[in-house]
């Protein structure tokens, strides 16, 4: 505990500040100082509702004895930015978060953290952040969202998207507009945000059972004043995520992320947190569970039902016991026991949600990794959001030098069935920032072509998409990568089932185009993306602000 912090005489410059903010001397002195980072924004329905969250949190805090520091940290609405430039902010965000709580909490030398985040970046942010202090630390999420109801069907954001692509008129997407999102939380499918919010729970971040309970149940306020109090007995504790988030436990997170069929995102960002927790951690890691654990989550878009029926249904924990025979069940948990005690208490019945691994909802895992001469250092897919008929697809190339000139061919007729669209240079150096592809897949459903037609990108894509799209490839068009060789009429082969993506293009012929080929200068020559495009690990090691080698001793120690 830092108490000598806040005691003797050469303190009394610390100490005045916090009594001029309300503090009492005896809070000051002698007890926990908790910092609660809030991600309140008031321009996304995943932020807008944190106040609240957040009072509640500062509740349990003092209810257990500690003392809360609230302060603010960035928060965007990733929607707000799809299919504009400015996404490419996006992926940077996660830097940006873990960094202000970062340099928050190393000046105020809080005992412990205790922040609150719902959607995409933010909330992987916070979970870096704590990955990085090795400060006790706890995540209070903001839940998922209910679905919309339009015309009596049950809908959510990605069928609006969906209809405007289609040709809806603007009257009739205002009326949707109106219904499609009800509630505060995460959009409440299998996207970004809410494969965070589940992933915190296996990665001992957020309380068991709580990560997912909609913003608009009451219980998620009575969870958040809980978890108040438990960041103060954490703190007490001296439990650190170094001591509760071994290989194990992200292995486990792994296996979870397979079942649950999360967004591809999720592998950026485990692979993120091993890094900075100095755990050697691999794509070959993700593809060795890809060959066993198959989806058993019926959640949109790998079946039909929303978040809000996931937890019902059981949530993260039925889906833990329905892995069971295939965790490490001595790994840690967030109480100090081990899963094995957690998962001993849950009854986990498999139903129409959540299926049990003799059951799958697909027999396709939930990721899978693909190598071959475009990815040597691989690339990502979502198999259980490819349709049959795209599992295996040999065609044509056209190549396209970003998102927006993608989505303007596809508009006009450009793609036909059989192709298969390259868009590059939009990859954590190329973007600079990985952009997420909004606009051309989107287009293609829009078309009808995602059942015939293969996407290739180093750049990544939201959790809501779906078609024949390998994301992530790496090495990158920016680092010299095989898919900025790529030609217009060159010949592809996408085996998703068989784990390969290649250009068949021989050697020689590789190694001619290289000769030709040259590094293009930064798309941003200031600002953070400038930054984090001279400072970003490849995608295939996480894709953070992560310079300093793995075995970096953060040399930083709390008084």
């Amino acid at each position: 505990m830092g108490y000598s912090y806040w005691n003797g005489a050469e303190t009394a410059h610390r100490r005045v500040m916090m009594k001029a903010a309300g503090y009492s001397d005896d809070d000051i002195r002698n007890k926990p100082h908790i910092g609660v980072p809030n991600s309140y924004m008031s321009g996304s329905p995943g932020t807008a509702h944190l106040r609240q969250v957040t009072e509640a949190v500062k509740e349990g805090i003092w209810a257990a004895g500690g003392i809360p520091v609230e302060f603010g940290i960035p928060a965007t609405c990733g929607n707000v930015a799809n299919g504009a430039d400015e996404m490419k902010y996006e992926q940077v965000g996660r830097d940006i978060v873990a960094m202000s709580i970062e340099f928050v909490s190393r000046v105020h030398n809080f005992d412990a953290i205790c922040c609150v985040a719902t959607c995409d970046l933010i909330l992987a942010g916070c979970y870096l952040a704590a990955c990085r202090m090795d400060i006790p630390a706890l995540v209070v999420t903001g839940g998922s969202m209910q679905a919309g109801n339009y015309c009596g069907k049950t809908v959510v954001e990605a069928d609006l998207d969906s209809a405007r692509f289609s040709g809806a008129s603007e009257e009739e997407l205002m009326a949707m507009e109106d219904s499609v999102c009800p509630s505060y939380g995460a959009c409440p499918s299998m996207g970004t945000a809410n494969t965070m919010q589940m992933l915190g729970e296996v990665l001992n971040l957020v309380m068991p059972g709580t990560s997912t309970i909609p913003a608009s149940d009451n219980a998620r306020i009575r969870a958040a004043r809980a978890a108040g109090k438990y960041v103060v007995k954490l703190a007490k504790s001296g439990r650190t995520p170094k001591d509760i988030i071994t290989r194990d436990v992200l292995e486990n997170a792994i296996m979870f992320d397979m079942a649950v069929a999360g967004s591809t995102n999720a592998v950026l960002h485990i692979l993120s947190y091993a890094y900075e927790l100095g755990i050697e951690l691999t794509l070959d890691d993700f593809d060795k569970f890809a060959k066993e654990i198959y989806c058993i989550n019926a959640v949109i878009p790998s079946g039909p039902y929303t978040v809000v029926d996931f937890h019902y249904a059981g949530g993260v924990k039925n889906v833990m016991k329905q892995l069971e025979s295939k965790l490490h069940l001595d790994a840690p948990t967030i109480y100090g026991n081990t899963w094995k005690d957690i998962l001993d208490t849950v009854k986990g019945e498999a139903n129409d949600v959540i299926h049990s691994l003799e059951d799958p909802v697909s027999k396709q895992p939930g990721l899978k990794i693909l190598k071959g001469n475009i990815s040597p250092c691989g690339a990502i897919v979502r198999p259980t959001a490819v349709f049959e008929d795209v599992m295996y697809i040999k065609g044509k190339a056209k190549v396209y030098e970003g998102d927006k000139p993608a989505y303007d061919a596809i508009m006009a007729g450009e793609i036909v069935p059989g192709d298969i669209i390259v868009i590059r240079y939009e990859g954590c150096k190329g973007a600079p920032g990985m952009k997420e592809l909004m606009l051309s897949i989107d287009a293609l459903i829009a078309k009808d072509l995602h059942k015939s037609v293969g996407l290739i990108t180093d750049a990544r894509f939201s959790g809501f998409n779906y078609g024949a799209i390998v994301g992530h490839v790496s090495p990158e068009a920016y680092d010299g990568g095989v898919i900025a060789l790529i030609e217009n009429g060159d010949e592809i082969e996408m085996d998703i089932a068989g784990g390969t993506v290649n250009l068949l293009v021989s050697d020689e012929e590789l190694a001619e185009r290289r000769k030709n080929w040259k590094q293009p200068p930064l798309k941003q020559e200031k600002g953070v993306l400038n930054i984090y495009a001279k400072n970003c690990r490849p995608a295939e090691q996480g894709g953070a602000m992560q310079p300093w080698d793995l075995s970096a001793d953060y040399n930083y120690h709390h008084i």
